[in-house]
């Protein structure tokens, strides 16, 4: 029975109980129609094989398992179902046990597609390379990333909300419905993509590129700052400083306390600056306590800042409940790694310097 993609809205869909004896089925039919010409699935498709199951302990298969030209695997997962049954969990294990795969394993499973050739390995080959626009294996890898497609007659609110929701998680997965028609003597078949909207799918593409852009600046960032904080802790450790005890983290700030609840001495990175401070902040309730302290310690501003040996940055806050004395420092954790060392020696010694100078007189202060 000859099947044939539509868009004619005019026919009116039949069900496919209805054809009887000439039932479209899902592996006979729709998934022999889409392995034969995969262009109702999207442009620049090359399936590599059907009921892909190659891997152990277990029995799953793949409907039919693609390649894109921007070297992504594609798991195409067909149901005939009016709701799509479970699809979208399937696809997803599918996606997960295929996405470690080689270009050579992408080249032995388009193989599967010329058994029984003498020289079908080197005909996959071929025509795997041909589509990536390779000369060798050599030549390219695999992105690692696995694109879904679902088929089916119709799809579940169920599917649509959780395939809406994993694409806003940087997941591709797109939803095509493929209605079987009876016009006449011909099975004819009608293909629409209704996740994401052809309209909105280049906006989709370019958003999703501008986070996945976002996370790699972020992923670089806390890498940045988690190394700086290592070496600086190693460096804090030889000279038993204030931050031998601490941990590296990916925080932007490091504090150490100096021996007076409610405060901390903070190291802090931004960008391409860095800071020293004492931070006052005995807790929300106790904004007049934190205001008090910061005065009681202004007064003293020109015998402190002498014996600090560099002037301050007073911060009294008033719109919040902490307060900060502090010192700034060009450079940060966008800064060449090679000026880490003499930066995270400045950061020491002021922090150093700024205990020695504010524990004793912050001993002094009441907590009323």
């Amino acid at each position: 029975m000859p099947l044939y993609s539509i868009t004619n809205a005019q026919l009116q869909p039949v069900p496919v109980t209805t054809f009887a004896s000439q039932s479209i089925l899902e592996r006979q039919h729709l998934q022999a129609m889409l392995k034969q010409d995969p262009s109702p699935l999207g442009e620049g498709l090359l399936v590599l094989c059907e009921e892909y199951s190659n891997w152990q302990d277990s029995n799953r298969r793949i409907d039919l398992l693609c390649l894109s030209k921007d070297r992504d695997l594609v798991v195409v997962e067909i149901k005939r179902t009016d709701d799509g049954g479970h699809m979208d969990l399937q696809a997803i294990r599918y996606a997960s046990m295929v996405s470690g795969m080689t270009l050579e394993q992408v080249i032995d499973a388009h193989a599967r597609s010329f058994t029984g050739q003498d020289d079908g390995r080197e005909k996959a080959r071929s025509a795997v390379l041909e589509h990536l626009g390779l000369e060798s294996e050599a030549d390219g890898t695999l992105t690692g990333k696995v694109e879904i497609i679902l088929v089916s007659a119709d799809f579940s609110t169920e599917i649509t909300t959780c395939v809406m929701w994993l694409n806003d998680q940087g997941l591709s997965i797109r939803c095509i419905r493929m209605q079987p028609y009876q016009y006449q003597s011909q099975a004819l078949v009608d293909v629409t993509q209704i996740i994401p909207l052809p309209e909105a799918e280049s906006y989709l593409v370019k958003m999703r590129e501008q986070q996945d852009e976002k996370r790699k600046v972020e992923t670089k960032r806390q890498e940045s700052i988690r190394r700086f904080w290592a070496q600086f802790i190693e460096t804090s450790k030889k000279q038993a400083g204030l931050f031998a005890g601490r941990s590296p983290t990916t925080d932007h700030w490091l504090s150490a306390g100096i021996g007076k609840a409610g405060t901390n001495i903070t190291c802090s990175l931004a960008e391409d600056r860095s800071r020293v401070e004492l931070w006052i902040h005995l807790g929300k309730n106790k904004v007049a306590t934190n205001k008090a302290w910061f005065d009681a310690l202004h007064e003293k501003k020109t015998e402190i800042e002498a014996a600090f040996g560099a002037a301050l940055n007073w911060q009294r806050l008033d719109s919040g409940s902490g307060c900060r004395i502090c010192i700034e420092f060009d450079g940060g954790w966008s800064s060449a790694e090679a000026e880490w060392a003499p930066l995270q020696s400045k950061l020491m010694k002021a922090a150093t310097d700024l205990a020695a100078v504010m524990a004793p007189r912050l001993k002094l202060l009441k907590d009323e």
